[in-house]
């Protein structure tokens, strides 16, 4: 049975492809056989139970926890139909965890600079080429400036972390990872740490990147943001992406021959409802498919096998 439902995605529009992934820490098994293929331009949300690989996943995605089995692909239009096999962390991976990732003796406007002035020059090319690194700089200067622009936050560019707030800390974390233009950007429980009414501020944030992508489409354009986000929160889940995909650790794995339980895996992949950022939030409109989820994700024995609910790309076809 194809893992993901019976219909394939075109070649070109999948950004990041995960083939049978496996992992573990020891003799502890985490992840099994995670199979997945990201289209670009989409918003995915991961959810699962605590302890179900959701981080792990993302940081094989970054490099940093290459997979024991199987592998991940990242594709872009340099890198061929092929894609490049992920196996170190790379610039076309952006990444924003929920403690906040900037440098306390930076401002914000340098925090969301020195990504690319890192990435363009070396020591030596800012001392011994001072005319093209102060040229280089201006133009870094003004990305970054544009970047806080965009991310709500013209007002605080000369602020250092500590003298803003947690929401506007984790704006200034998705803009040094947007501005490296990376091919995927993860997103680990961002808005963990954030009060209400910040983490719905926040999500309306990422509706108007998700807008831009759906004008870029239209245009004719390659969507210039994909993502993934790691939240425990399902209306969140929901309300942020266009696709949810649970993993789980509590599928009848003796079923399928497993002497012990071999890890979590994708027990769940549909499509969730597209909203905006000028309709009022309204939770109604998926309550069937969050107590779905809860049944499916979240319960010890759930009702149904491994891939029963993994049809995203059979719903994207028979729309």
């Amino acid at each position: 049975m194809n893992p993901e439902g019976d219909a394939s995605p075109a070649a070109g529009d999948i950004a990041l492809e995960s083939r049978g992934v496996g992992h573990g820490f020891g003799a502890k098994a985490v992840l099994f056989d995670v199979n997945l293929k990201l289209r670009r331009g989409q918003f995915l949300s991961l959810v699962g139970p605590s302890g179900c690989g959701k981080s792990t996943f993302l940081r094989a995605i970054v490099g940093t926890h290459p997979p024991r089995a199987g592998e991940l692909r990242l594709f872009s239009a340099e890198s061929g139909d092929e894609g490049k096999v992920i196996d170190a962390p790379g610039r076309d991976r952006g990444i924003v965890y929920q403690q906040y990732s900037l440098f306390p003796f930076l401002t914000a406007r340098e925090n969301v600079a020195i990504g690319p002035m890192l990435d363009q020059t070396s020591l030596a090319f800012r001392c011994l080429r001072r005319l093209r690194w102060r040229q280089l700089r201006r133009e870094q200067w003004r990305a970054a400036g544009d970047m806080l622009e965009k991310v709500k936050l013209a007002d605080a560019m000369n602020l250092y972390p500590h003298e803003m707030s947690g929401g506007m800390r984790q704006r200034v974390a998705l803009a040094q990872a947007m501005i490296m233009k990376p091919e995927i950007i993860l997103l680990d429980e961002p808005f963990g740490a954030l009060d209400e009414a910040t983490r719905e501020d926040l999500q309306y944030m990422l509706l108007s990147l998700y807008e831009e992508n759906q004008k870029a489409v239209r245009q004719g354009n390659r969507p210039p943001y994909t993502l993934i986000i790691v939240t425990h929160e399902l209306n969140e889940a929901i309300y942020v992406g266009d696709r949810l995909v649970g993993l789980s650790q509590f599928w009848d794995w003796r079923k399928e021959g497993h002497a012990a339980a071999p890890g979590a895996t994708v027990v769940y992949d549909k499509p969730t409802p597209v909203f905006d950022t000028k309709t009022a939030r309204n939770f109604e409109r998926f309550t069937a498919q969050r107590e779905e989820i809860r049944r499916v994700v979240f319960e010890p024995a759930p009702p149904c096998d491994r891939h029963q609910h993994v049809v995203y790309w059979r719903e994207q076809t028979a729309r």
